[in-house]
């Protein structure tokens, strides 16, 4: 009669299931100080649904944190555990295991619940996202090389790098870009979404903390990108208020301010203005030196540079008021946009300055 040979019994080496009992305990207690620990203690928590993102982050860290633990910790053991003895030759054949059908289908069930579970998870609270109450106030933005363009209902002009908005408001903002793939990222907010031209995303969230924070191009835009931040201000129902109306206001005058002095310019501010103002869009070379726009260094006897964007004669007056007021259209088939002097952040007295300037380069 056949003799049948018993399967010699797998050695997983000296202290193994001390070993996985230690590991155990080391991810047990690592995940709950990662599950009973705010993520707000790190980033606060400036609105909703931010709360939620942080849980689907902390169910990663857990998952992840575990899975960590088991392959280092299985890792450094086997290397003890399994090392060549000292005295044996190098070509020494180490421990063979083959054919653990019980260890193939645990490392493979066990992975595919986890990732199954991910999924759920996420498209919960993804599904929230999309069915949280907004269009209480429903705003546009906008990604520019290298700014961002915030349009308000009832605001004629709009604000450049600033976007406020009131404090336990819903709010419903639309992002896309004019030129090329930005990104809009609020990490309070923990929102983020791509900005394509031609695509527009939608964004919901409810801001429940009063402060200032960061707004963030999160794609590589071109040269300046690491520049790309704008500011957030959640602001009191009353200030909000204030603001707005303020905003109102300068856009009903056409900018506001008075008449820009252009006699009373002087070049060289004018230079260090350019500088920090214009040079991320502009050069001082020929009109085809092209940036974002084109060049400016020789406005007045430039064949090429006929007219300004908004078709009006190249005068010193023109320019004066081309950047007072400032200009969005169609320029050879693209999208120009030129920042109103509110939006750009400059006074009357820097408008003449930057007009002197730009006169002096043509002489």
């Amino acid at each position: 009669m056949a003799q049948l040979v018993k399967k010699p019994k797998t050695n997983l080496g000296p202290g193994f299931w001390p070993v996985t009992i230690f590991l155990a305990v080391l991810a047990i207690v690592s995940d709950y100080y990662v599950y009973v620990t705010p993520l707000s203690r790190f980033l606060p928590e400036a609105a909703v649904p931010a709360d939620q993102i942080d849980a689907l982050f902390k169910f990663l860290t857990i998952v992840g944190n575990a899975i960590f633990i088991y392959v280092v910790g299985y890792v450094v053991y086997f290397c003890i555990a399994f090392r060549r003895p000292k005295n044996a030759p190098a070509n020494t054949i180490g421990v063979q295991i083959h054919d653990q059908p019980q260890l193939e289908f645990w490392w493979t069930l066990v992975p595919t619940l986890l990732v199954v579970a991910l999924a759920i998870f996420s498209v919960v609270i993804w599904k929230g996202l999309q069915q949280t109450q907004g269009d209480v106030l429903t705003m546009e933005a906008i990604g520019h090389q290298f700014y961002f363009e915030f349009r308000y209902p009832k605001l004629k002009a709009s604000v450049r790098d600033e976007m406020h908005i009131p404090v336990n408001t819903p709010i419903t903002l639309h992002v896309t870009a004019a030129d090329v793939l930005h990104g809009f990222w609020v990490p309070e907010v923990r929102v983020k979404a791509d900005m394509v031209p031609g695509l527009v995303n939608t964004l919901r969230f409810t801001p429940t903390t009063i402060g200032q924070y960061r707004i963030i191009c999160t794609e590589y835009c071109g040269s300046s990108h690491g520049k790309m931040i704008a500011k957030l201000y959640i602001d009191s129902q009353q200030d909000f208020g204030k603001w707005f109306a303020k905003e109102a206001n300068i856009a009903a005058s056409g900018g506001g301010g008075a008449a820009v002095a252009l006699t009373t310019g002087q070049k060289d501010k004018g230079q260090a203005l350019f500088g920090q103002k214009c040079s991320t869009c502009h050069s001082v070379g020929p009109y085809n030196q092209i940036i974002v726009g084109p060049g400016l260094g020789h406005l007045f006897n430039d064949a090429e540079h006929k007219q300004l964007v908004d078709g009006k004669d190249v005068t010193p007056e023109n320019i004066a008021y081309i950047l007072h007021n400032g200009y969005q259209g169609q320029l050879n088939g693209h999208v120009a946009v030129m920042p109103s002097a509110q939006a750009n952040a400059i006074s009357n007295e820097d408008i003449a300055n930057l007009t002197a300037y730009l006169v002096s380069l043509s002489k």
